[in-house]
């Protein structure tokens, strides 16, 4: 069974930093590709960020280029997003997700496995 948990979220004053963490369990040597997207309150998921689990060759939604940081531990099969000089406008719902091909990194409906979310709310 595969489970990812996310972790790291909270509330965060605009400009600070946060790093939120992916754990993979059960097949992860098997994810070839993962990501985190987001939804904000009343706006549908969006695709924040991915990465390639071998090679670690990174992507990032245009908005967020700059300040986020994806990575990647192959030893504790976590991946982490850190975000830095943070808005408002980066409140939401934050997910992982993971899929066993190196398609497309960008739609949602290619990922197989999904965590539960963890919470960034950023005050201005």
């Amino acid at each position: 069974q595969v489970q990812l948990v996310e972790s790291g979220g909270g509330l965060v004053q605009a400009g600070g930093s946060l790093r939120l963490s992916c754990a993979a369990s059960g097949r992860a040597f098997s994810f070839a590709t993962m990501g985190w997207f987001r939804q904000a309150p009343g706006k549908e998921r969006e695709f924040v960020a991915a990465i390639r689990w071998s090679r670690a060759s990174t992507y990032y939604a245009d908005s967020v280029k700059g300040r986020f940081t994806i990575s990647r531990d192959n030893a504790k099969n976590t991946m982490y997003l850190r975000i830095d000089s943070l808005k408002p406008e980066d409140t939401a719902v934050y997910y992982c997700a993971a899929r066993g091909g190196e398609g497309s990194y960008y739609y949602q409906n290619q990922y197989d496995y999904w965590g539960q979310g963890t919470q960034v709310t950023v005050s201005s």
